[in-house]
Formats: structure tokens, C-alpha cells, sequence
């Protein structure tokens, strides 16, 4: 090999590990009109500003969230499952998928490359979709319910790397929202941003991209030239 070449072989990951809502679908329409329709519903307001701090938390801050600045006078838990509950009955009516999600997990898998699921829903939501994908799509699958302290926190991405027994500089996380980067980030995994409904600045072990790349070779691509530096990619690709 060259030396180019030697470079970008050095950065394949061992593991890719995926963020779920706004990376490999889009649910987050559904969420925001389900967090309306119970706030509404109890006689409070909901704005799509406010709806748009929820992207990416944990389930039971976000019902936090929706308590203080609302009022609702339920429980914390109480408010995620009525919230899962309308979203789970839209997802099971259609899946909307993200552009190249379902191409870049299937050509990850076969090339070898182990995938992970690392997202604050929970299994329940996630369900119908691992199984409109093809078995064993997933090596592990990391949830909001199984963690102590959810993003941006590093702990999900660290439960991650544990359960496929590697280091998590081992691993390229796949995100759309800044607290899933910084969860990533300072687990110590390389971060693949792909900005969907709030906007990314560029950090160290950052690649931020327009959109997801549909090969793993394209993936490894992006972190080739300048890897743990901030870099800006004109498309993912």
C-alpha cells in the first residue's frame, strides 16, 4: 500500500454505532405532534421551539422538560408512555426511513464491520424497526431504559463500546442532534454528524456531513484526510 492508502485503512472502524431517531429514521414529526396533543389536551401550550430542546435527551428529562415549562401535572414516567404510546401506533403505520440509513447498515454489515444501536428511546420504540431490518442487523442495542445517565452523557456510548468488547476510539458514531455528539464525543468515539433538524458545529473527532454515505468505504473516506480534526464534508456520499 501507499501511504493514502495506508492511512485510510488504518481508520476503518472496528464498529459503526448508530444513533436511531434522526439518523436512521425520522420520528421526530411524530414526537413533536404527540408532546402537542397531551400538553394541548390538558389545557397548556407547546411550542415548535420548545419541542426542538427534546431532540436527542433522554425520555424522562425530556418529560422533566415538558413539566417545568408546561405545568402538566403528571409523572415524569407517566408522560413517556403515553408519549411512546403515540408514537409507537405511528411508527407501526409506516416507517420513515432516512436517506441511505438502510444502504449504509447493509453495506457496513457486509464488509464485516459490527453495528451498534445507541438511542435514548426506548426498546419498545426502537422494536418495529430493528425488525423491518434484516436479522442480526445489530451486535448490541443500547437504550434509554437500560442506562443511568443518558446522553450527553458518555455512559450509552461507553455500554456500546463494552458490550462489543472494544475501545470506543475503536468506533465511528453515526448522530444528528449536538447532545448525541457530545455524548459520543466524549466517550472518545469519532463522530459522523449528520445534521438533521438543529445544526452542528465542527470539534475535534467531528466529520460533520450533509448527508449519510451509503458505503463504509465512503465513511472511511470521510475521516481519512485529517482524522480527530474538525472537518466539514461538502456531502456524505
Amino acid at each position: 500500500m501507499n501511504d493514502v492508502s495506508d492511512h485510510v485503512a488504518t481508520m476503518r472502524p472496528a464498529a459503526v454505532l448508530w444513533d436511531f431517531d434522526g439518523t436512521i429514521v425520522d420520528t421526530e414529526p411524530y414526537w413533536i405532534e404527540a408532546e402537542t396533543a397531551l400538553i394541548e389536551s390538558h389545557g397548556h401550550t407547546w411550542s415548535h421551539e420548545q419541542a426542538l430542546q427534546l431532540v436527542g435527551n433522554d425520555l424522562i428529562v425530556s418529560a422533566e422538560v415538558i413539566i417545568e415549562q408546561t405545568g402538566l401535572s403528571l409523572s415524569p414516567p407517566e408522560i413517556v408512555e403515553i408519549l411512546l404510546d403515540g408514537v409507537v401506533a405511528r411508527l407501526e403505520r409506516g416507517i420513515p426511513w432516512r436517506p441511505g440509513a438502510r444502504e449504509l447498515l447493509a453495506d457496513v454489515r457486509a464488509s464485516g464491520t459490527r453495528c451498534g444501536m445507541v438511542t435514548m428511546s426506548y426498546r419498545r420504540f426502537v422494536q418495529p424497526v430493528i425488525d423491518a431490518l434484516p436479522e442480526g442487523t445489530f451486535d448490541c442495542v443500547v437504550t434509554g431504559e437500560v442506562v443511568a445517565d443518558g446522553k450527553p452523557h458518555p455512559e450509552p456510548y461507553l455500554a456500546a463500546a463494552r458490550l462489543l468488547g472494544l475501545e470506543p476510539g475503536e468506533c465511528i458514531a453515526i448522530e444528528d442532534s449536538p447532545t448525541g455528539v457530545r455524548s459520543a464525543l466524549a466517550a472518545g468515539c469519532r463522530v459522523l454528524g449528520v445534521p438533521l433538524h438543529l445544526p452542528l458545529a465542527a470539534e475535534p473527532g467531528l466529520v460533520v456531513a450533509e448527508s449519510l454515505p451509503t458505503s463504509v468505504s465512503a465513511l472511511r473516506e470521510l475521516f481519512g484526510p485529517a482524522a480527530g480534526s474538525p472537518t466539514v464534508a461538502a456531502t456524505g456520499r
